[in-house]
């Protein structure tokens, strides 16, 4: 995971041309030894690229899948893993040189949109999955949809949620219940003084990315309107949402939070240090393994509620085609063919990956509704919704370019950072991100 010290050129350098700024590929993150399917055919390939998954089980369920179908297939499959932290600059340096994967997995946001001139059109793609398992949910479709032209520039895979993570005992100590952010900021002060802070990180990775987004969200404030057009971020909203996170910061967190990664909540909260943290389930799905004391203390709640609504960012998975890709129709074969199994996926991540297409999970859903390893065993059962409290970056308005932009230059972090170290005021912070985001807005509407 990056922290808070990752350079940001490895999230800024792509192609004039296009509005981006790609990096040189001899500068792109070093690929560890790959899986390799065994070569079954001269000519047939398929390579893949992805994160490194939080559950390790699904890596290794992928894997295996692969290595099936191209066996089935004739097809030799290469799956690359990599560190979530290098798919930005990997994507750079693959669309910067015209040569790569056949098929890029991208996490989070940055891709399908900002590369949308150089990933095939998969709209066809969708549209069969669609019939086969239900639509693509409101989530889903701000991943890689394009609104201008009702198209598709990526084939949409799964969404991550971002529950509440709170130890049950901790809070029950004190008498409060973590289900506001108000609450969360006058319960978090008192563990705090009894060694339990709350683990928030205020770093460049994803999971501020989308939990400051969240809250802003829940305060009232936005980066831009409904119609994408217009940056609204400095407005009296913004900062009340920075101001509570700097008295948060201070009151209820530790100075550790500002150079953490998508990693270090997770070790918080399974080390039995933290009392709250807003992650994935994987950090619970870990614990279950490191510390069962603590994991069966461990409970979800959905967002924090907040001044204006009870909100929370997601983070997002899907995959593109490169049109410089040798084996496109391999590609889209196995995406068809990932898309009519996938419920095995879900059930490989342990309930990580959440389903995009209505009907491809039915409910009640396995590992979340009935899960054998938790106490009680629908202790998971609040999130077979979150589609339904979760967005990716456009929110409320469309993702687009310029979205994907603001989200790959941590401008929410840092505008949250900023303030809760007083190196600006809240009402400077805002002002610094809104300029951001603004000039970044100013030059995809030129080019549109």
């Amino acid at each position: 995971m990056s922290t808070g010290k990752f350079p940001r050129v490895t999230r800024r350098r792509f192609l004039e041309q296009t509005g981006l700024t790609l990096l040189a590929a001899g500068s792109a993150p070093a690929l560890s030894a790959p899986f390799v399917s065994p070569a079954l055919a001269d000519t047939k390939s398929l390579s893949i690229v992805q994160w490194s998954h939080f559950v390790p089980a699904y890596d290794k369920w992928f894997d295996k899948f692969a290595l099936n179908w191209g066996e089935k297939n004739k097809i030799a499959v290469t799956v690359d893993h990599i560190p979530v932290q290098d798919i930005a600059a990997r994507a750079a340096a693959e669309a910067s040189a015209g040569s790569g994967h056949d098929l890029f997995g991208w996490n989070g946001a940055g891709g399908a949109h900002l590369y949308r001139k150089f990933l095939v059109d998969v709209t066809s793609l969708v549209e069969d999955a669609e019939k086969k398992h239900g639509k693509v949910t409101v989530i889903g479709k701000q991943i890689a949809y394009n609104q201008d032209d009702h198209s598709w520039s990526a084939f949409p895979d799964f969404y991550i949620n971002f529950p509440v993570m709170y130890r049950k005992s901790l809070w029950a100590s004190i008498g409060v219940q973590p289900d506001s952010w108000d609450n969360i900021r006058i319960g978090g002060a008192k563990l705090k003084a009894k060694g339990n802070p709350v683990g928030i990180s205020l770093g460049h990775s994803n999971d501020p990315n989308t939990t400051w987004r969240g809250l802003l969200w829940s305060f009232g404030g936005a980066v831009q309107d409904e119609t994408g057009k217009h940056v609204v971020l400095n407005s009296k909203e913004s900062v009340e949402a920075v101001k509570y996170v700097a008295a948060l910061y201070k009151e209820a967190m530790t100075p550790d939070v500002l150079s953490w990664n998508d990693a270090s909540n997770n070790q918080y909260i399974v080390s039995g240090v933290a009392s709250l943290i807003i992650n994935p389930i994987s950090a619970y799905r870990t614990c279950q393994q490191a510390n069962k004391k603590v994991a069966d203390d461990i409970f979800v709640l959905r967002p924090p509620k907040g001044p204006a609504r009870q909100f929370m960012g997601g983070a997002a998975e899907f995959y593109g085609i490169w049109k410089f890709a040798k084996n496109q129709d391999a590609a889209k074969d196995f995406l068809r063919y990932y898309a009519d199994n996938w419920i095995g996926a879900f059930k490989a991540s342990e309930g990580y990956n959440m389903p995009i297409f209505s009907s491809i999970v039915p409910k009640p859903m396995p590992l979340l509704s009935d899960d054998p390893t938790s106490n009680p065993h629908d202790k998971l059962a609040i999130l077979q919704t979150s589609d339904e409290w979760s967005a990716v970056p456009g929110y409320p308005g469309p993702a687009w370019p310029a979205t994907d932009e603001v989200y790959n230059n941590f401008i929410i972090c840092d505008m949250m950072a900023k303030a809760a170290t007083g190196a600006m005021t809240p009402e400077e912070s805002v002002k610094w991100a809104s300029q951001q985001c603004e000039g970044i807005f100013e030059k995809w509407l030129h080019k549109a």
